[in-house]
């Protein structure tokens, strides 16, 4: 593996692991936050229960999101200088404003955890719904960073030399909305069917029914509801990008020649070689609507562009089929959820529920990292699209290899050790906050 690769590798290992703990970061305090209004409404122990052991989860991810968090903002200036050297008094407001927004989340969350009988108890939930909303924007403040290397505004480049810097434009950047957008009803639909899908599992080996049932129904409905959402989202996103980086459009749909009327893939192996797409279904004019609006017009192909500017096609429509085929399956999996609960109340307490829920555990967060795929490799060559190629921003520094192995290990390491706090705090659910039905409020 030469240095390039392996920085390359390095920053995707560390991105990969810190997105799940992230997203699960910021939705988590609204779960918790949800939970604890139903309390202070209704009297009911259970969701004083469920809005405590939920507070433990948000702690044990509001630490290992700041690790990691941590990690990368090292990793930024130690691989990749030269990207940081232009790009950092551009984009460096968002970054700013994160730490800002990291600061005051961990402060709330200090409040809460033990403000317990100590504040006033609207006052207590606020300081959680606080969390939830400094959580919330430093996901937003960091995707607005990352819009901008999709979208570069914000300067003049004349020469090689940035100028005219006007850093709230770069921040404003016109990839930043449909991004943080996609991402932000990402993070629920993910970490929605997750943890849901834990507490069905529960349910199923009946282990304190009532405490999962609460908790599950806050997840699905929370789940359900941006899973519904996200395609309305992925229709502004593909437009954006049409208009924006018409050769990440093309590799998404591995889309080599360009064409009116062009159709909509789905599956397919892309031959980067011969230019064409095997196995694949095709549905005329989709894919022009979905770019432009327009069933007839011509959506731009791979043919446009040099082959040393074009993304890697078969990892990017790889990632994407994978990506819109999960969406889909927790799109339909909350159409039938919601079909339940407003049609077919009966459905509600079967186990075929329940078990979908399980089966969907682990798919939000595939969906996530294939989504997220598809926006770094999409990109590729460019590091600052249009601007900086990925290749001219890496470290000179030798052994870089080295330093990918010993994180990738690290995370690994966390990785296990985050999996088994949160059994630890599963199975002590079981035990500590099993409240009989006569004892409810």
């Amino acid at each position: 593996m030469d240095d390039f690769l392996a920085a390359r590798s390095q920053m995707a290992v560390s991105l990969g692991f810190h997105i799940v703990f992230a997203c699960i970061g910021m939705v988590m305090p609204f779960f918790m936050a949800v939970a604890h209004y139903l309390w202070l409404r209704t009297g009911n122990i259970v969701y004083k229960n469920l809005t405590k052991a939920w507070s433990k989860g948000v702690a044990i991810f509001f630490a290992t999101g700041a690790v990691s968090g941590t990690v990368l903002s090292f990793e930024l200036g130690l691989l990749w200088p030269e990207f940081m050297k232009h790009a950092g008094p551009i984009f460096g407001m968002p970054f700013s404003m994160e730490g800002t927004a990291f600061f005051i989340e961990a402060i709330a969350l200090g409040f809460f955890l033990y403000g317990w009988n100590k504040f006033n108890r609207w006052f207590h939930w606020f300081t959680g719904v606080v969390v939830g909303v400094s959580g919330i924007a430093s996901g937003i403040l960091v995707v607005a960073a990352n819009g901008w290397m999709n979208s570069p505004a914000g300067f003049d480049y004349v020469n090689g030399q940035y100028l005219n810097i006007d850093p709230v434009k770069a921040m404003f950047n016109a990839a930043w909305f449909s991004q943080a957008l996609h991402m932000t009803l990402a993070a629920f639909c993910s970490t929605g069917f997750a943890v849901a899908g834990v507490h069905a599992l529960m349910i199923l080996r009946k282990k304190n029914v009532l405490f999962h049932s609460r908790a599950f129904k806050i997840a699905a409905i929370c789940g359900g509801v941006a899973a519904i959402l996200q395609p309305l989202s992925g229709d502004i996103s593909a437009k954006d990008i049409a208009k924006r980086q018409p050769a990440k459009l093309a590799a998404m749909e591995a889309h080599f020649k360009t064409e009116k009327s062009a159709p909509f893939i789905i599956g397919g192996i892309p031959d980067e070689k011969n230019e064409t797409v095997k196995h694949a279904i095709k549905i005329p004019g989709v894919l022009s609507f979905l770019a432009h609006g327009d069933f007839g017009a011509e959506v731009t192909g791979l043919d446009k562009f040099k082959p040393e500017d074009r993304p890697p096609v078969a990892v990017t429509h790889f990632s994407f089929q994978i990506m819109i085929g999960l969406g889909v399956i927790m799109m339909i999996v909350a159409a039938i959820y919601f079909f339940a609960s407003i049609k077919k109340k009966e459905w509600l307490g079967k186990a075929w529920l329940y078990k979908l829920f399980v089966w969907c555990t682990p798919i939000g967060f595939i969906a996530l990292e294939a989504g997220w795929t598809v926006t770094e490799v999409g990109r590729q060559p460019w590091i600052i699209y249009g601007i900086m190629r990925t290749a001219d921003a890496v470290t000179p520094m030798p052994g870089i290899v080295y330093s990918f192995y010993l994180f990738t290990a690290v995370y690994i390491s966390l990785s296990f050790v985050v999996a088994f706090m949160l059994y630890r705090q599963i199975r002590a659910v079981d035990t500590l906050y099993d409240v009989p039905a006569s004892s409810q409020h």
